[in-house]
């Protein structure tokens, strides 16, 4: 005997982790802000990042 399939599908909320828009976004996000921020320090400093991080 075969079991009846559901008609509806649910409507599940979408997790905050793992490959998904949301994470996706945030990722973008915080990039942008990062690059932002690298570009103006090294504007203020008049040296790059690297030197500025000790690393050159």
């Amino acid at each position: 005997m075969t079991q009846p399939q559901p008609t509806v599908t649910p409507k599940l909320e979408e997790p905050k982790f793992g490959f998904n828009e949301y994470a996706e976004r945030l990722n973008g996000r915080a990039a942008m802000i990062g690059f932002g921020l690298m570009v103006i320090i090294e504007y203020v400093t008049n040296q790059g990042v690297l030197s500025w991080l000790g690393l050159k």
